[in-house]
């Protein structure tokens, strides 16, 4: 047996901007499970600012992980609680590998056997008006019918007029308006803001406040016009009990679940199961992975039979992404028979 693990820079083709941040390129760790002639991948995503994990020591854990496994010493996962995209990696990493010479095929569904698509959301990028009007456009051309547009960066009445000019033209029936505030917004007049958005038949919005204000949160759920999923929120919460006290503080509408960010599947499935049980809404949404890790997400969610759009049209947003058979088409993401993945970019570089 043998690990190994190798960083590759990922580089957007243009600029991410949200109200937090500006991203041009961004790095991912994949983590190679190698065990006689099978091996598996795994990929640890890490947003500045955005991921637990500390960047720093992402390559000394991983140093020692590779170490443990070459010597056939048991891997327990969950000491990495406080490395949530690298427990995402190590648990994808051995679910590849135990697919013996499928190292890309995770999950049995309809999606993974080629035979169906995941509706997925259009991602607007923050920017002037005209950049953000032009990537709606595009969007709308391509044939989505739900938007997603990140605001809070520009100011708050040019961002109304965008969303008031694009409800003007397309009826809720036709197209379906997410926000993600990302945090944006102030808490004391996040309220006034949302009612005020209200008026255009908005699907939901992402975290309009900043995390860690569960009161302020939770209030806003209660009184705002437009549904609220909790997203950033998420982030750092641990013990089962503290999720469902959470949950049960906030009461929120929908969540947001991206599980490289919450420390993969198993943890993802946890937040679900509590949602659920309280009759809130979820989707799925990749972190900026490359190809490996949106493959690893698309085909976990494609076993779930959720009927929302979720949130993985990434891909398409990097320059030097991995060759893969994820192909988006209309408003839907698929993995196509005549599309393959470039394995040797894994073993040329590990």
């Amino acid at each position: 047996m043998k690990a190994s693990f190798f960083k590759h820079t990922l580089n957007f083709i243009i600029p991410g901007k949200t109200s937090r941040d500006v991203l041009s390129k961004k790095d991912s760790w994949f983590l190679v499970l190698k065990k006689n002639e099978n091996y598996g991948v795994g990929e640890c995503s890490i947003i500045p600012g955005l991921s637990l994990d500390n960047v720093d020591q992402i390559e000394s854990e991983l140093n020692q992980l590779c170490k443990d496994f070459s010597m056939g010493n048991q891997i327990n996962i969950d000491k990495y609680d406080l490395f949530p995209a690298l427990k995402f990696s190590i648990e994808t990493a051995f679910l590849s590998l135990k697919r013996n010479n499928s190292p890309f095929h995770l999950f049995d569904s309809d999606f993974t056997n080629k035979q169906k698509g995941i509706f997925i959301n259009g991602l607007i990028w923050m920017g002037d008006i005209e950049f953000m009007e032009k990537q709606i456009r595009i969007k709308l051309k391509n044939g989505f019918n739900c938007l997603k547009l990140k605001i809070g960066g520009l100011d708050f009445e040019t961002e109304m007029s965008l969303i008031k000019k694009l409800r003007q033209k397309f009826s809720p029936d036709d197209l379906e308006i997410r926000l993600d505030a990302n945090g944006a917004f102030c808490k004391n007049n996040a309220l006034e803001k949302l009612e005020r958005l209200g008026n255009f038949s908005i699907h939901s919005i992402e975290q309009p406040i900043m995390p860690n204000q569960q009161q302020e949160m939770a209030k806003l759920c209660e009184l705002s016009p437009i549904p609220i999923a909790l997203d950033e929120e998420l982030i750092g919460v641990n013990l089962s009990s503290e999720r469902e006290k959470l949950l049960d503080t906030i009461n929120p509408h929908f969540l947001i679940v991206k599980p490289s960010l919450l420390g993969g599947f198993k943890d993802s499935n946890e937040w679900i199961h509590f949602a659920e049980k309280r009759n809130i809404k979820w989707w799925a949404t990749s972190a900026l992975e490359s190809n490996v890790g949106l493959n690893s997400i698309a085909q976990w969610v494609s076993t779930k039979n959720n009927e929302l759009r979720q949130g993985l049209g990434t891909g398409m947003l990097f320059s030097n992404n991995i060759q893969s058979p994820l192909c988006i088409e209309k408003d839907a993401i698929f993995l196509k028979e005549h599309k393959k993945w470039d394995l040797n970019f894994f073993t040329r570089q590990a």
